[in-house]
């Protein structure tokens, strides 16, 4: 790569990254329309192999998500809505099961004690906001509408995703194409192999681990509305959120169950039965979940994952914690690529010649030392 062309490729770089950030405003709605027609072109293009038009396709696939969703919505949210409404309710009592019990070990063993006039604030508190669960959305509505540019910001997200996201699935394969078509024919056959390992780790992350995260949430769920608990959809959707994190679906849930149930119940040996159900989880989710909707081609190690998702989220927040892992998955194919290349290279084949050298000459001189 001579000189000019590595100025020309940075200035490129650096313009598109000043893009970036003075336009962040008003990204939004165009990342998660391309997120979600990057999602959707797989049964687009199966369509189209049915001899069916690239429009009607997608409007196929619109029409489909939009009758799936809907019912879901219309069944889940109720049921949140009602699970939400019977923690506030219980809470106070929760709280005086608390202190009855919790407060003498800890003045005993630790030497705390919680002064009665907190838990009555707190008490009064969950009552609050118990009474204002039931009217949320019209408090919200309430709220929103006193400010009119935030109403039309969110007004204008919600109807433009959908039609970005239309306009790029539709003319998806002619944007690939035409990208692939500015590419310097030097680096193209590497931006396309890379492309391509790219486009199959994202596969098996965006699709395969969303769907894995859906399958755990209703395990969970229902397993632990056989245990009994109350709390079951709500418990069990939080940690099937977070199973993303690698081991943190499965911590989050298990402390947040045990401590519902011990609430709920008082009985210890209802623990087991918690513990049970995130560890048949875990296994169906190693054993059949995760090998046939996500594979092994990700290849991300927990830590990485834990590090990417913390840095998604404190450099921008928590679109960045979404976009953490898609984003670190590319980086990861990219620095496997300059791995091969570096293993592969002069650098790396003189310094293991070097080595061999010296350890060739090494006996010699021992040798020498010993006569």
């Amino acid at each position: 790569m001579t000189q000019s062309t590595r100025w020309f490729w940075l200035t490129i770089f650096l313009l598109v990254s000043t893009l970036l950030y003075l336009l962040a405003p008003i990204l939004l709605p165009f990342i998660s329309g391309a997120l979600l027609a990057y999602i959707g072109d797989p049964l687009v293009d199966r369509l189209e192999k049915w001899n069916i038009s690239r429009t009607l396709s997608v409007i196929i696939v619109f029409l489909f998500v939009f009758l799936l969703i809907i019912p879901v919505l219309l069944f889940f949210i109720p049921l949140i809505e009602s699970q939400i409404k019977l923690l506030f309710t219980k809470a106070p009592g929760y709280i005086d099961w608390l202190m009855i019990n919790l407060e003498p070990m800890l003045k005993d063993k630790l030497g705390i004690s919680v002064p009665a006039l907190e838990t009555e604030q707190l008490k009064e508190t969950f009552a609050q906001q118990f009474s204002g669960v039931g009217n949320f959305l019209k408090s919200l509505i309430r709220t929103v509408t006193r400010s009119g540019l935030v109403v039309a910001g969110w007004a204008a997200n919600f109807f433009l995703i959908p039609v970005i996201c239309f306009y790029l699935l539709r003319d998806w394969d002619k944007l690939v194409a035409y990208i692939k078509d500015l590419i310097p024919r030097n680096i193209e056959p590497t931006i396309s192999l890379l492309a391509k390992e790219s486009d199959e780790v994202l596969a098996a992350f965006v699709r395969g681990q969303m769907l894995v995260m859906l399958a755990l949430g209703i395990i969970y769920a229902i397993g632990l509305k056989f245990v009994g608990l109350e709390f079951s959809l709500l418990i069990g959707m939080l940690a099937g959120i977070l199973s993303f994190i690698p081991y943190m679906g499965l911590i989050v849930g298990i402390l947040v169950a045990g401590i519902a149930v011990m609430l709920q119940t008082h009985d210890p040996s209802n623990l087991i039965w918690v513990s049970l159900v995130f560890i048949v989880a875990q296994v169906i989710e190693g054993t059949l979940l995760t090998p046939l909707l996500v594979g092994d081609r990700i290849g991300l190690h927990p830590v990485a994952v834990i590090f990417s998702v913390l840095a998604g989220g404190q450099l921008f927040g928590f679109f960045g914690i979404l976009l953490a892992l898609p984003v670190f998955a590319v980086l990861a194919v990219i620095m496997r690529y300059f791995h091969r290349s570096y293993k592969g290279s002069n650098l790396y084949e003189t310094q293991e010649e070097l080595i061999a050298d010296i350890e060739d000459q090494q006996p010699e001189n021992n040798s020498g030392k010993v006569s």
